[in-house]
């Protein structure tokens, strides 16, 4: 098991059927929040050279992370999700 999946999901992370992703809805006030929180994530997902698959729907966005070249969660996802976190509660 991958180090600190445990806490993601106590913080609302769930794993998928095939337990080879991690998802998270995130919901703001209104959609210049949910877009402004992308655009910082979307940073810090070049830095890590490891980008999210998501949609934005108005103030909500749906968030599924996976490594696609290992073709199940890693290390990779745990940090940017950990990093989505800090960014959403700041």
């Amino acid at each position: 098991m991958i180090e600190g999946i445990d806490d993601l999901i106590k913080n609302g992370w769930k794993k998928s059927k095939d337990g080879n992703a991690i998802t998270k809805t995130f919901i703001f006030t209104n959609f210049i929040e949910a877009l402004g929180w992308m655009v910082k994530v979307g940073v810090w997902a070049e830095k890590l050279n490891h980008h999210p698959e998501w949609d934005n729907v108005f103030k909500t966005v749906n968030v599924l992370l996976t490594t696609h070249d290992k073709g199940t969660i890693t290390n990779l996802d745990v940090t940017l999700a950990q990093k989505m976190d800090t960014i959403y509660e700041s």
